[in-house]
This record gives C-alpha cells, sequence and structure tokens, in this order.
C-alpha cells in the first residue's frame, strides 16, 4: 500500500512538471498566432513555478512573445504611415512590449548561465539573444523618447536607465560594448529624470556613467553632486557628499562651483574647527584662493584670535586690493582687540588708564581706522560693509569730535 501511495506521489510531480512545461509550449503556439496577451497569461505560472524544469527556456518564450508583439505592433505603424489608413499601432503598448521583451531575456540569460552538476553553462539561448537584442536595444533609446514626449518620465525612466545597464549586461559577454556613442548622453538624460523622481541613488549611478564623457562631465557631475547632497540620509552620506566634491574641485580647480559648494557646506555646518580645517587644506592647495584667507580669518575672528585673525584678511587683501569685506574686518579686529585691551589694562579701582597705555590702546585704535577708512573709500555708499558705526566708536575714543560728528550725521543721531 505504501509503496502504491509513493509510486503515485511520484506521477503526481511527474505530471505537475509535465503540466508547467507544457503551459511554455502552449504560450509560444498562441505567441505565433498572434494571441500575445494569452499567451502571456498561459505561460506567467511557469515563470516562477518550482515544477518548471527549464526555467531559461519559460523566460525565453517570455521574450519572444514580447519580441513578436513588439514587430507586429511596429509593423501597423509603418504599414499606417506608408497607407495613412487603416488600424493604427499603439504605441505605448509597441514600447512597453520592447522593455518586457528585453527584461524577459536577461532572465533568461540569467538561469541559461547556471551551472549545471558537472560546472558548465550550456549557453542554449545567449547567441540568439545577442543577434536580437544587440541592436534591438537602441529601441530603448526611442522608447524613453516617446514616454518622455507623453509626459510618462516613470516609463522613460525605466527604459532609458534599461539601455544604460545592459552595457553591462552578462547577455552581452564577449561583445565589445564600449564604442556605444550613445550611452553617456542617455545616462545623463537618465541621471536628470532620476533626479527628478527624487531617486537620488539611481541619479548619481546614471550620472557617474555620463561624467564619463568629457563633453557632458561638468553637468553630469552637477546631478552626481546634488543628488548626493539631496539624498543624503546619515552621516556616512553626508561624508561622501564632501568628498566627492573635493574630489570634484582637486581635478577641476578652475571650477568655481565646485569651491562654492564646499563653502556653503562648511559654513552652513556652523563648526568653526571643519571651516578652518577646510580653508587651511584650501590655502595649502592654492595660497592665491582670496576666499580661503577670507574664510580663515573668518574663523579666527569668531575665536577672537584677533591678531591671527588680521594677518589673514591682510592676505586676502593682498590678492584683491578691493576685497572691502576683509578690509573692514580687519578693521573691526582692531577694534574689538583695543577694547579687549583697555579692559584688561584698566585699573581696577578706578577703571583709568596710565598714559603709557592709553597710548597703547590708541595706536590699536588708529591702525584699525585706517583699515575702516579703507573700506568707507572702497565702498562709500555702504552697500557691502557698515563702517559708520565702527568708524564713530574709533573716532570718538580717539578724541576726534569733528569726525565723530560727521559719521553720527551719517547715523542718523
Amino acid at each position: 500500500m505504501k509503496r502504491l501511495t509513493f509510486l503515485a506521489t511520484l506521477a503526481a510531480i511527474a505530471t505537475t512538471v509535465f503540466a508547467q512545461d507544457d503551459l511554455v509550449k502552449q504560450a509560444q503556439k498562441l505567441s505565433d498566432k498572434g494571441e500575445f496577451e494569452e499567451a502571456i497569461k498561459v505561460i506567467t505560472p511557469a515563470l516562477t513555478s518550482d515544477q518548471t524544469a527549464d526555467k531559461a527556456q519559460a523566460w525565453n518564450t517570455l521574450s519572444n512573445i514580447y519580441y513578436n508583439k513588439f514587430t507586429s505592433l511596429d509593423k501597423i505603424g509603418a504599414e499606417y504611415k506608408v497607407k495613412q489608413s487603416g488600424p493604427q499601432c499603439d504605441s505605448t503598448e509597441m514600447y512597453n512590449s520592447i522593455i518586457e521583451a528585453y527584461k524577459a531575456a536577461s532572465k533568461c540569460d540569467e538561469y541559461d548561465s547556471q551551472l549545471n552538476d558537472k560546472g558548465k553553462a550550456k549557453l542554449k539561448y545567449r547567441k540568439e539573444s545577442q543577434e536580437r537584442y544587440l541592436n534591438g536595444r537602441f529601441q530603448l533609446i526611442f522608447a524613453g523618447q516617446y514616454f518622455h514626449g507623453i509626459k510618462d518620465d516613470d516609463s522613460a525612466l525605466k527604459a532609458w536607465g534599461l539601455y544604460v545597464e545592459t552595457a553591462n549586461d552578462p547577455m552581452f559577454t564577449g561583445l565589445d560594448m564600449s564604442n556605444d556613442q550613445n550611452r553617456s548622453l542617455i545616462a545623463y538624460y537618465a541621471g536628470l529624470l532620476a533626479y527628478q523622481a527624487k531617486d537620488f541613488k539611481a541619479a548619481a549611478k546614471y550620472a557617474e556613467i555620463a561624467a564619463q564623457d568629457p563633453e557632458r562631465a561638468a553637468d553630469a557631475n552637477e546631478i552626481v553632486l546634488f543628488s548626493k547632497r539631496d539624498g543624503a540620509k546619515t552621516a556616512e552620506d553626508s561624508i561622501s557628499y564632501v568628498n566627492t566634491l573635493k574630489e570634484l574641485h582637486k581635478q577641476h580647480p578652475e571650477e568655481e562651483r565646485y569651491f562654492n559648494m564646499l563653502q556653503n557646506y562648511y559654513v552652513g555646518t556652523g563648526n568653526m574647527n571643519e571651516l578652518g580645517r577646510w580653508a587651511e587644506e584650501e590655502i595649502a592647495m592654492n595660497a592665491n584662493n582670496k576666499m580661503a584667507w577670507a574664510l580663515k580669518g573668518e574663523v579666527e575672528m569668531n575665536t577672537q584670535k584677533w591678531d591671527e585673525a588680521v594677518k589673514s584678511y591682510q592676505k586676502a587683501a593682498e590678492i584683491d586690493p578691493t576685497f572691502v569685506q576683509v578690509i573692514f574686518n580687519s578693521g573691526v579686529c582692531l577694534n574689538s582687540k583695543a577694547i579687549e585691551l583697555k579692559d584688561k589694562l584698566a585699573d581696577k579701582n578706578t577703571g583709568g588708564l596710565t598714559t603709557e597705555n592709553v597710548n597703547k590702546v590708541k595706536a590699536i585704535l588708529t591702525e584699525a581706522k585706517g583699515y575702516l577708512e579703507k573700506s568707507r573709500e572702497l565702498d562709500p555708499s555702504q552697500e557691502k560693509v557698515k563702517w559708520a558705526y565702527p568708524l564713530y566708536q574709533i573716532y570718538y575714543s580717539l578724541g576726534d569730535k569733528a569726525k565723530s560728528a560727521e559719521m553720527e550725521a551719517l547715523l542718523g543721531n
């Protein structure tokens, strides 16, 4: 009795296996008759069933069905263009079919390349797929153009992304895919669509491929950077963004945008230590970078290192004598230094200063005055820096009544 039950189970398993494989044959016959939708329905269970003996064959058949559907619709479209009558092609169905045809062929190759018990792959379908899709994959470009034209950018991204990725598909092993002149352009478009869809990981991936082409490297690298910046969720993501930006800045020092983006990042963090370290790095890379010296001075000014700040600002002003902001900041630093020194030297009981100490403070104030008066000369309308009040303070402290009154009038006092 047990033996009969066992044999019955074997028979059931065999029947199931044959049934799944029979679905593949049925689907192919339906496809040959042009009944593509029914063929897809029939074969679908065999694609994932554990009872399907030859998964590669099943996926190859699905690829055939979709490809035949594509060519059938393409033929309808070509005939309509010639005759201007008869049935019209459903372009959406046509281009979706070539996308699905390629995806099925790639899946077929995945199963087809699996090693057997002897450690070898038979590769029954690879040659056929290569012959069909080496040139057929260019239809993915047209598919992307069509979908983008009807404002279906999700489908356009699917088509263009698939085109870009096909260059590295194992299905094309043994073929030279390096001469594809369209890949970098399509990768750029795919990156742009992915960024707009907020799929920042995909955007960076495609844009990095596009950036390998010198003609569009600058624009593609911008997508990479914005994708890494906007897609950053962890500290590691932020580090990756900054490191990528630094590398691009190092490779293309003439591109001011990379420096500006780094500046925005470090200033935006509010971390003076990090900003200071980065400014030092920039100065080491290019000692004639006036903005790096200015940022170094800003960090030193914020930490009340007045003399160091003035030296850094002076370096920036040597590079650009019209850089009024650093000239103004030099005066502000020295004014702050004078106030600090005055408080330090003041008598603890009376708050007064000896003549010697008064002269020390006045010497610093006089130096500060020179920088602020230069600021006034460069920016008389105070559009860039507000020099009137600190100049008033200095004139007042130095006892220059006429000029302090002039500043009061400017200030509206």
